[in-house]
């Protein structure tokens, strides 16, 4: 039987997906794009915006026009908190939530058999790890490692923590035999990912300092590590000596920052404040010259005046932050901020996200051009155009020719032009 796999939301399902196609060709099953017809669709699921959500449900639609007959299966975030609007959707064949996906396998073959199967447990609170193990990335040249799932930090806006459940940790000794196994399949990148990644260990006495040093020193011909998101508050000293004397280690920290303005901050229920993520960025860059700092923005969260959002956009512009991922801020039920009062206007909305996207092409555009005549190390990852792309460490994208096979190799690269948000240049 074919099956195809979409993926919607973060790296971490991304991650999960992977195994999921993994697991079902050792099972016999056969692998085909998600456009063409399929005997089973898996949907892996997201719920962290409507936006999302949206996304989620138009994918189901898609997969049964393409094939009315065909076994679809939800899984993840949206399936784990709307499981009772889910079920009265009768193209969905089996849901599965947030703590079976290592039994995906097995619940489709009893689906097949003529079961009724829902799998979801509303316990969130009680999930343990999870491990689906670890394979290679068949189409990308970096491997993202899950090391961590689940977040108590229960922002007001956040579906995530009734989604995703307490916060849990891999093992030390596992995530630094899977990392080995990546490298040995050909990665020479690998994105550490979680949902609170910078919470790793917390619960099995350990920490991401601990787990980065020593995949830094154990991992062998590991060329670049990344870590795809960590809070202001769980930068320690020690990460920061560490990304600075082991250039293996990205020069890039994607921190979200959510609003510039400590009204706001303290009404999404973050534990920082302005002032805190101020200093921290401040130092980061004392220490780590030509760092790249993105960041998570909402706008319109409810109560935020035409005042705070002023004093975020300045914020963000006096900081000056790499480039940031900005979104609207859409109500999702059982959050506390959903029944917050002074909504703010759909509109207004949308004229605020374009403003601070319109800032972070500024931002974008001036760090790029701090490269000018500078060499940077460049993963290709692709052709096109006649030129090969990749990223550099602190990650942004550069385009060059040369005459040579560069494909997953890293090639330094003289940066003469940029263009947009694409820095081109020479390799040397």
């Amino acid at each position: 039987m074919k099956f195809s796999v979409i993926t919607l939301g973060c790296k971490v399902n991304a991650f999960e997906s992977e195994r999921y196609v993994q697991n079902l060709k050792a099972a016999g099953y056969v692998y085909v794009d998600n456009k063409d017809v399929a005997d089973i669709y898996i949907i892996n699921s997201c719920a962290v915006t409507n936006a999302a959500a949206n996304k989620t449900r138009q994918r189901i639609n898609q997969a049964y026009r393409l094939n009315p007959e065909a076994l679809i299966v939800l899984i993840g975030c949206y399936a784990q908190i709307e499981t009772e609007k889910l079920l009265e959707n009768d193209k969905i064949d089996l849901l599965v939530g947030s703590n079976k996906k290592s039994e995906l396998v097995d619940l489709i073959k009893q689906v097949l058999a003529g079961k009724s199967i829902v799998a979801v447990d509303k316990d969130q609170r009680n999930f343990d790890y999870e491990d689906l193990g670890i394979s290679a990335f068949s189409s990308q040249h970096r491997a993202f490692l899950k090391v961590q799932d689940g977040c108590d930090q229960f922002c007001s806006y956040c579906i995530i923590p009734f989604a995703r459940g307490r916060e849990r940790s891999q093992q030390l000794d596992v995530v630094i035999d899977n990392a080995k196994f990546l490298v040995a399949k050909g990665h020479q990148e690998i994105v550490l990912s979680g949902i609170h990644t910078g919470r790793y260990g917390n619960d099995i006495n350990t920490n991401l300092y601990t787990l980065m040093d020593k995949i830094l020193e154990e991992v062998t011909n590991l060329k670049r590590l990344r870590v795809s998101s960590i809070e202001v508050l769980e930068i320690s000293d020690e990460i920061i000596k560490l990304a600075k004397n082991n250039t293996t280690l990205a020069n890039h920290w994607h921190i979200p920052l959510q609003a510039g303005n400590d009204k706001i901050l303290k009404a999404m229920n973050r534990r920082y404040t302005s002032g805190q993520y101020k200093e921290m960025i401040e130092h980061i860059k004392e220490e780590l010259p030509n760092v790249s700092i993105s960041a998570d923005v909402i706008v319109g969260f409810p109560g935020e005046s035409e005042k705070d959002f002023n004093d975020t956009y300045k914020f963000i512009e006096d900081l000056k932050l790499s480039f940031l991922h900005v979104f609207p801020y859409s109500p999702k039920t059982n959050t506390v901020a959903a029944n917050l009062p002074s909504h703010v206007d759909g509109n207004i909305k949308k004229e605020r996200v374009r403003k601070l996207l319109h800032l972070s092409d500024k931002l974008k555009n001036n760090y790029l051009n701090s490269f000018k005549t500078q060499k940077v190390l460049v993963f290709v990852e692709g052709i096109e155009d006649g030129y090969y792309k990749g990223y550099t460490s602190e990650y942004f994208e550069v385009r060059f020719k040369s005459d040579r096979d560069e494909m997953n190799n890293f090639v330094s690269v003289i940066i003469n032009e940029v263009k947009g948000d694409i820095a081109y240049g020479k390799a040397s």
